[in-house]
């Protein structure tokens, strides 16, 4: 469990914490309409918008496996629901459908998917300072019984 928690120290953390942050902030100017038209929606962009601002900050206080992990999450659903509703008409949002290059859409997509592979490469990179276990070897076990 303390993997989930050690800093990271991930220099990635710099390119994911702009990206989480016009991620949130992209989608403010949308909340207040979708609110008025399909609530549940203008609901989701308000948990995305504090889950992004949560997820930039948490990045820089402690760029865990675990903010990594939950980047990856937060905006890899985003993503999906954004190519969801642009494939299949929602409840009150059947305008969405095939209306892909929605300026602020763009904009959300892109930043997304650069919290997402960030988050990615920075989960697959190793933690400077972390001890490598190795499994003991034959030699290893042999010289125990010399």
């Amino acid at each position: 469990m303390n993997f989930l928690l050690r800093a990271r120290r991930s220099q990635l953390r710099w390119l994911l914490v702009p990206a989480a942050l016009v991620a949130a902030y992209a989608h403010v100017p949308v909340i207040a309409p979708h609110l008025r038209e399909a609530p549940y929606m203008g609901v989701l962009f308000i948990v995305l918008t504090a889950a992004c601002t949560v997820l930039a900050v948490a990045a820089l206080v402690r760029d865990s496996a675990a903010v990594y992990s939950l980047s990856v999450l937060t905006c890899g659903l985003a993503v999906a629901g954004y190519v969801a509703t642009r494939l299949t008409a929602f409840p009150m949002l059947a305008d969405d459908v095939g209306n892909w290059m929605e300026p602020l859409g763009l904009v959300s997509i892109a930043s997304e998917l650069v919290v997402v592979v960030a988050a990615l490469v920075a989960l697959a990179r190793p933690v400077p300072g972390a001890a490598v276990r190795r499994s003991p070897s034959k030699l290893d076990a042999a010289s125990n019984y010399s």
